[in-house]
């Protein structure tokens, strides 16, 4: 049996905010297989964010490891690459210079580069919009454009931060879609961060729930549903209903902790 693709090991983070001590994870343990489609599920504050963050190298773990392609992460690494909610382009940049930045940076040759760039502005419907600027550019386009210049660098691990939360719903369900398409494609490891149910549902070959803060794994579920999925359904309605339960839980405990919080103040 292959070795996990990523380890999280015993991973906690603890902050200072406000003068006060924060633990934000505490004792997460996960193996995620290569090629898997995992999604972190929970309330705001829960940690789903740090967590992919300390798996980037962006933000060390106050305590336990990861590990990635069996190599410890100390730091940011080209086998990982991270899509962002906010699309993070360089906005003099057109959508091609964007997509080609990553190649460039390698010292990789101009003929490779143009290939690649024409290949992945086809794969992800963007080849009329080469030239283009991103302030040109719906949301989706945007985040095409973001997701592209990941899949550039060809790393095997994608890193996805709510990167379509901001998207009106149809753009939302068609990239949804482009991203199955391409994950099933391309055999990528996805961890992917959400706080919607049916995205996580929709998407996801295993879902992650995280309890409120310090963020932990509250449930550990395989997605057995067939793909295509249908949001309509019983099969997805039942689990819909059951992580809906799950997440519940974990957004009372904020409330609740909030209203501590504000009697403490």
């Amino acid at each position: 049996m292959d070795a996990p693709h990523i380890v999280i090991a015993g991973v906690g983070k603890v902050y200072r905010a406000g003068g006060r001590e924060v633990v934000a994870l505490q004792d997460i343990d996960l193996a995620i297989p290569r090629g898997q489609f995992v999604c972190l599920l929970g309330p705001s504050g829960c940690g789903k964010s740090t967590l992919l963050n300390a798996v980037a190298g962006f933000a060390a773990p106050s305590a336990g490891s990861i590990r990635a392609d069996g190599r410890v992460v100390d730091g940011p690494g080209p086998q990982r690459g991270m899509v962002f909610q906010e699309y993070a382009l360089f906005p003099w940049m057109t959508v091609a210079e964007n997509i080609a930045f990553g190649l460039e940076i390698k010292g990789q040759p101009r003929a490779d580069i143009e290939a690649s760039v024409a290949r992945l502005l086809a794969t992800l419907s963007l080849s009329d919009f080469r030239g283009r600027y991103p302030k040109d550019l719906s949301g989706g386009m945007r985040q095409r454009v973001a997701i592209a210049r990941v899949l550039a660098l060809d790393s095997p691990i994608m890193l996805m931060d709510e990167p379509f939360g901001a998207l009106d719903a149809l753009t939302r369900r068609n990239l949804q879609d482009e991203l199955l398409r391409i994950w099933a494609e391309l055999k990528k490891t996805i961890l992917f961060v959400t706080h919607s149910i049916e995205e996580a549902l929709y998407l996801a070959d295993r879902i992650i729930v995280m309890t409120y803060r310090p963020g932990s794994v509250k449930r550990d579920l395989l997605v057995d549903l067939p793909r295509l999925r249908d949001p309509a359904s019983a099969g997805f309605n039942a689990l819909k209903r059951e992580l809906g339960q799950l997440v519940m839980e974990e957004q009372q405990r904020h409330h609740n902790d909030e209203l501590r919080q504000a009697a403490a103040d």
